[in-house]
């Protein structure tokens, strides 16, 4: 990456330069950094819109799903041609004709305890923005371990929430759920008002571009929640758990570990 601008980034770029917090040194930093997207759904496409737009300098497109039609309601990324098709090859070219200066790469895997070290070794920042809380607790773990800043986001219904996890400077998602609550269903059968992806996904984008460029992010130790039929907003202060078996005093998990979780049906 050169020390300057290109005269056309800086015409793309211009209000990002215009900001005192971001200028022509933040947006070098964007176009040098390196982001993984974990889930490229309800909530990665817009948060992957934004970062593209922003001029995230690599962004990895990790999911391996298919384009279903229940998507389509929220899933901006996607059309009704795109059925079938996997997520992360049409999220790669709707994206590549947003902006020429990122380069997208699609990682057509699941992210598994197994795996996912080596999924989020190299990146700069990691999102997840996962529709379960089995890979949400890998992901923390793998990030944790691996001493890389994590955003996590969620939705529910008409519900969302924000934090962003780097102990010790955070609490980790164990620190929050230590037991894993009871599995949610999933989005198609539960039901989520379409535009709160949005707002979620726009949030976690924000939180990267502010993070990327400063190092600093206000949801360092807090969770924000949003209530989308009550048009709120609210945070409250998390705190680190000293027995965390992940961050605490005396960590017991050395590598990413799968946690057992009820589904809703379970009796």
């Amino acid at each position: 990456m050169k020390d300057r601008l290109e005269a056309e980034q800086a015409e793309r770029y211009q209000a990002h330069l215009a900001l005192p917090k971001i200028g022509a040194t933040g947006q070098r930093r964007l176009l040098r950094s390196r982001v993984l997207m974990v889930g490229i759904g309800g909530l990665g496409c817009p948060t992957a819109l934004y970062l593209t737009a922003s001029g995230v300098g690599t962004l990895g497109l990790l999911d391996d799903d298919i384009v279903d039609r229940s998507n389509l309601q929220r899933q901006v990324l996607y059309g009704t041609a795109d059925i079938g098709k996997p997520k992360v090859q049409v999220a790669r070219e709707r994206l590549a004709g947003i902006n020429p200066d990122v380069d997208l790469e699609p990682i057509e895997e699941r992210l598994t305890p197994s795996n996912a070290m080596d999924l989020v070794e190299g990146w700069d920042l990691v999102i997840d923005g996962s529709d379960n809380f089995a890979t949400r607790y890998v992901v923390n773990d793998a990030c944790v371990l691996s001493r890389i800043p994590l955003i996590s986001g969620s939705i529910f219904q008409f519900e969302g929430q924000v934090t962003v996890i780097q102990p010790p400077l955070s609490p980790c998602y164990r620190c929050l759920f230590r037991l894993p609550p009871r599995e949610q269903p999933a989005c198609r059968d539960a039901g989520v008002l379409a535009p709160l992806t949005g707002i979620i996904g726009s949030i976690m984008a924000a939180e990267a571009v502010k993070l990327t460029v400063a190092g600093d992010t206000a949801l360092m130790g807090r969770l924000l929640l949003v209530d989308s039929l009550e048009s709120s907003t609210r945070s409250v202060r998390v705190k680190s758990d000293p027995t965390c078996p992940l961050c605490g005093k005396e960590p017991s998990i050395d590598r990413p570990t799968a946690v057992a979780v009820c589904r809703s049906s379970d009796a």
